[in-house]
């Protein structure tokens, strides 16, 4: 008798084929799940990639909003009150520099500090023989290292690109660096941070006046003459004769009156000043405007009275950030640009001519 528990039993064999359909069945199946669930995940990855992007936290400049994923450059294009100084980049050709990897720390002056140099500064820098000016004034505003508002204490100096030292004030929670304030901080871009600030910061050594650079080992007629906007002023010292004078050794504090000064006199009397017979009244007024010794505007206290080269004297007025001469016959000036360094002294661009009794 045949053992029914043998394998050659025929009525005892498995069937195998259900089995295998089964499992065939039940791997298809899994392999259309996974592939969806791949399918779902690459999908929502994208949607995340995309809503993080949307999401990324931005700082708005001039309607425009800066996303810290970009880098300076790309960021200032679009911000429509840093038009000047985009302008000034390119022409700089600083352009590649300020896109490289840094990290930078960049104070940006927006465009009404740009507008607040003096009448054809900006025009002459953007000259191509105005190139180095304009690039030693752009790496001022330029510092190595990421600085958010954070980290600048009050007093700190930094050391800039161009060279020379920025000076940080904390005063109330108001930052300011070398006087200009921060108008909008912590503008993350990828290669560092940019602060806009409200004034264009001049350095030291370059200071330009009239879109001339300013060199400390000359004296105030030699630097005076290379700025456009006091060429009224020179014609002055000239038909004064008092070149040789100005030149001299020194010190000298020079209250500087641009063209726009003069051009506010009454028609006609520059004319009349500068002809040889008025030579007496004109070396008066010009005189009046020169104080013996060296008065940087950190020297210059409100209520001050300073004595002129001419006799009379003139009252230092200040208010804010300004500060204002006050002549003997009451006419009131702002100095415009202070602390112009000078072989011979330092030089104070105004508004207004002063007029002596």
């Amino acid at each position: 008798m045949t053992n029914p528990n043998t394998p050659n039993n025929p009525t005892n064999k498995i069937n195998y084929t259900p089995i295998i359909i089964g499992i065939l069945a039940v791997l298809v199946i899994g392999a259309i799940a996974i592939g969806a669930m791949s399918g779902g995940d690459m999908k929502n990855n994208a949607d995340k990639m995309r809503s993080s992007s949307m999401m990324e936290k931005t700082v708005n400049v001039g309607g425009a909003a800066m996303y810290p994923s970009k880098n300076i450059i790309d960021n200032v294009v679009n911000a429509s009150n840093l038009s000047t100084l985009v302008t000034a980049v390119k022409a700089a050709d600083l352009v590649d520099t300020l896109k490289s990897a840094g990290p930078f720390t960049v104070f940006g002056p927006n465009n009404d500090a740009f507008a607040a140099l003096p009448n054809g500064t900006v025009d002459t820098l953007l000259r191509p023989e105005g190139k180095v000016n304009l690039q030693e004034i752009l790496k001022y505003h330029v510092v190595p290292g990421k600085f958010l508002i954070s980290d600048l204490k009050d007093g700190q100096m930094l050391s800039t690109v161009q060279g020379e030292m920025l000076k940080v004030t904390k005063t109330n929670g108001q930052v300011m660096i070398n006087g200009a304030e921060i108008e909008t901080g912590d503008v993350i871009q990828s290669n560092g941070v940019a602060h806009v600030i409200k004034k264009v910061l001049l350095p030291p050594s370059e200071v330009t006046v009239g879109g001339s650079a300013m060199v400390r080992t000359q004296n105030v007629v030699t630097n005076a003459s290379k700025a456009t906007n006091l060429s009224t002023l020179v014609t002055a010292v000239k038909a004064a004769g008092l070149v040789e004078t100005l030149q001299g050794p020194g010190p000298f504090t020079v209250f500087a009156p641009d063209n726009n000064a003069f051009a506010k006199l009454p028609a006609g009397t520059v004319e009349t000043l500068v002809k040889p017979e008025s030579k007496d009244t004109l070396t008066k007024i010009l005189t009046y405007h020169v104080v013996s010794g060296k008065y940087l505007a950190s020297s210059l206290k409100d209520g001050q009275v300073l004595t002129t080269v001419q006799g009379q004297t003139l009252t230092v007025s200040r208010m804010n950030d300004k500060i204002m001469l006050k002549s003997s016959t009451g006419n009131t000036v702002t100095i415009t640009q202070s602390d112009v360094i000078q072989s011979n002294g330092v030089a104070h661009v105004i508004d207004s001519v002063l007029m002596p009794q």
